[in-house]
């Protein structure tokens, strides 16, 4: 179930059994006995550094790789429960988890055993203040980000790093930064901080000797940067990422259009900078003919001395150091420009923005991991675009071709056929991008994204319906619109039938079968014969509504039917979750 690629350097620790120690080009990843552990094996995170990867699952579960383990090439499990995020830095690792607790391991961290994880939100000396909402690594320090919107620092502040006194080269506990922060940045190779206030005002200190902090030229000479100190002449725009190498370090910036831009600043060691220029000490806009268009960045990586950035439009491009092959191409040393990356087939190659990329020191990864869905409009708008799961085709006034799905249309435009003509009409008369507004107000009934356009189509959309409401009424019309569905789910002799985009939407299984390039499952019936009749309605009731039928009585025998059914389904476990719901109903009936 996993599409997962890496290339770069296969070695401290091992990642790829019987593979060169420079994987030049990108091949697919595989965990052992991966076939056996669908289920298991569903990739969330991937974080790694140069002697550490670890890989967090879905389920909570992480797994590391070491090169202490190298002998035998194989990772082992990290024993810490309810893992809600992993980082790695050069000489550390630590692990948020889903209670806001925060374990780390490392020289810096735990010098008595080094290999040992320890509690380190445990250590904060203000009891109210130790509930973490995130974790960044950097080379030698840990960097906690409170649910007051705190940061602490702990470990190494040999360069600084932690903002206070440097006669004291590290802490064994964190010590707070600044208060009323909204984000942290640094790297798995930095020993530099930016800190992001909710004024969007941006503080650094540590490591300056190559101008990575973006101060400017009056301040090439400081080498160390003891407190946090403002930066100034930061690009205008919402600052989304920065990412720090050893010498320089990338910010994503978004404007109001809403165009991304890449800035860089610090050392050109390795072409880690992405322009030609030996220093520059202000943030100055990475420049390439591959941003151009309506392309758009989705996401942005830095290992030690090469940048990975991944563009909405299935480009894959980097720069900077590639001895190892962590560019992906055998034939160069180092880039000094940004250069695409050619990429074998994905198999989710239309839902791009699910895939993320992770660079470690000398290794990259590009994994795919959609994020558990909030909501069905969410949903809708994701997927409404994708023309295997349409039915029914608007021609726009240029003549291109929009697609939507018919069944969920017809219920969201009153269950009128000349409603559907009506639309057409108005489609007809409107640009591409007018129409793919239109179909997102129509999916999710929400006039904010062009009120313009909405008050045209509001006449024949019904209002009053929320989504969940509209899946339920083509529920409950089950049999007047069979044909209209298009996968069978077969149990116990009969058969339902179920659209695929709603399948999609509520399991991990039936989105990986859908929506791969290799299988085709346009014929493939599911045998669901294990599960109850009972189960099996919550189950059909819930895929639609996200509710559970009032009618039914819930026992502890249906509970562990359906606990069995979430997991093997992969069921996406949306707000309300089923499991809860389930529970919740159980304790109000006794």
């Amino acid at each position: 179930m996993n599409d997962c690629l890496f290339f770069g350097f296969n070695k401290y620790p091992i990642l790829i059994k019987n593979k060169p120690e420079e994987i030049t080009e990108p091949i697919q990843f595989k965990f052992e006995n991966e076939n056996e552990n669908e289920n298991e094996k569903q990739i969330k995170q991937i974080s790694s550094s140069g002697f550490s990867t670890i890989f967090l699952f879905k389920n909570g579960k992480a797994i590391e790789y070491l090169s202490e383990n190298d002998s035998n090439q194989n990772p082992k499990e990290i024993q810490i429960e309810n893992i809600q995020k992993v980082t790695v830095g050069d000489e550390n690792e630590a692990i948020l988890t889903k209670e806001g607790n925060v374990f780390a391991k490392g020289d810096d961290i735990n010098p008595k055993n080094p290999n040992k994880f320890i509690n380190i939100s445990s250590l904060i000396e203000d009891k109210n203040d130790r509930i973490i909402q995130n974790i960044v690594s950097g080379s030698r320090s840990i960097y906690l980000l409170t649910s007051n919107q705190n940061a602490y620092g702990i470990g190494s502040n040999y360069n600084d790093q932690l903002g206070f006194d440097s006669k004291t080269l590290k802490t064994k506990k964190p010590i707070l930064m600044m208060k009323n922060v909204s984000k942290i940045f640094s790297g798995i190779a930095s020993q530099s901080v930016f800190l992001l206030n909710s004024n969007q005002e941006l503080f650094g200190c540590g490591d300056n000797e190559f101008g990575q902090l973006g101060l400017g030229e009056s301040r090439k000479e400081e080498t160390k940067i003891q407190k946090l100190t403002k930066i100034q002449n930061i690009p205008k725009g919402k600052i989304i990422d920065i990412q720090c190498g050893y010498s320089h370090s990338i910010m994503l910036i978004e404007n109001e259009n809403p165009k991304r831009k890449l800035y860089s600043c610090g050392n050109y060691q390795y072409n880690g900078l992405g322009i030609f220029d030996e220093h520059t000490y202000e943030f100055t806009e990475i420049e390439s003919s591959l941003f151009e268009n309506d392309d758009n960045i989705l996401e942005i990586s830095v290992g030690y001395a090469h940048t990975l950035i991944l563009i909405s439009n299935l480009k894959l491009i980097g720069f900077g150091n590639n001895y190892y092959g962590e560019l992906g191409n055998e034939d160069i040393g180092e880039e000094d420009i940004p250069i695409q990356i050619e990429l074998p087939k994905l198999r989710f190659n239309e839902d791009i923005s699910n895939y993320h990329i992770s660079c470690g020191i000398n290794k990259t990864f590009l994994y795919y991991s959609p994020p558990p869905f909030s909501n069905l409009e969410e949903d809708l708008i994701k997927l409404f675009r994708r023309k295997e799961f349409c039915n029914i085709s608007f021609k726009t006034k240029n003549g291109e071709i929009i697609e939507a799905h018919k069944l969920i249309l017809k219920y969201r435009l009153n269950q009128n056929q000349n409603q559907i003509e009506k639309l057409q009409e108005i489609i007809s008369k409107k640009s591409i991008k007018e129409s793919n507004q239109i179909f997102e107000m129509i999916y999710s009934n929400n006039s904010k994204i062009n009120p313009k356009l909405y008050s045209e189509i509001k006449e024949i959309i019904n209002s009053n319906e929320k989504i969940e409401e509209t899946m339920k009424r083509i529920y409950l019309n089950e049999n007047e619109n069979e044909n209209e569905k298009d996968f069978i789910i077969e149990r116990k002799e009969k058969q339902y039938k179920f659209p695929k985009l709603i399948l999609i939407m509520r399991s991990e299984l039936y989105r990986g079968m859908f929506l791969s390039v290799t299988n085709d499952t346009s014929n493939k019936v599911t045998d669901y014969s294990e599960l109850s009749n009972k189960s099996f309605q919550i189950f059909e009731y819930w895929i639609y509504s996200n509710q559970i039928k009032n009618e039914i009585k819930i026992t502890k025998e249906i509970i562990d039917e359906i606990q069995i059914g979430i997991d093997y389904f992969q069921l996406n476990q949306t707000n309300p979750n089923l499991f809860d719901l389930l529970i919740k109903k159980f304790n109000n009936q006794n």
